[in-house]
């Protein structure tokens, strides 16, 4: 029951939940939830291991980077998000949130940049 409990209140909180929103659609590393997101290293960094000791999202190391994704084996809190997201359809945040998925090569590149100096 702990568990679950536990699952359920990563929800309750705005940036994880942003997290999960995005993920919900693709894996992604730090550098490019940072630029969704617009927050710092540190504090998504801090969130996604929260996520991941919680076994909602899993992590894929690729060269340099490591991705972040949704354990699609967890089919309650993946019908949870679905669901999340119909219901927050017109929150501005996560529209915006949305949006600069869409750019997220764009913060990818700047991470690689960063990483070389």
């Amino acid at each position: 029951m702990d568990q679950m409990i536990n699952r359920y209140k990563a929800l309750s909180d705005e940036t994880r939940l942003r997290i999960l929103m995005v993920l919900l659609q693709r894996e992604l590393c730090v550098c490019q939830l940072q630029g969704i997101l617009g927050e710092t290293q540190p504090k998504i960094s801090k969130h996604l291991r929260k996520l991941k000791d919680l076994g909602v999202v899993r992590d894929d190391r690729k060269d340099q980077f490591i991705y972040y994704s949704l354990n699609r084996d967890d089919h309650v809190m993946i019908e949870s998000l679905r669901l999340l997201s119909h219901e927050a359809a017109d929150d501005n945040i996560l529209i915006q949130d949305q949006e600069r998925l869409g750019m997220a090569e764009k913060y990818l590149n700047q991470c690689s940049v960063l990483t070389k100096l």
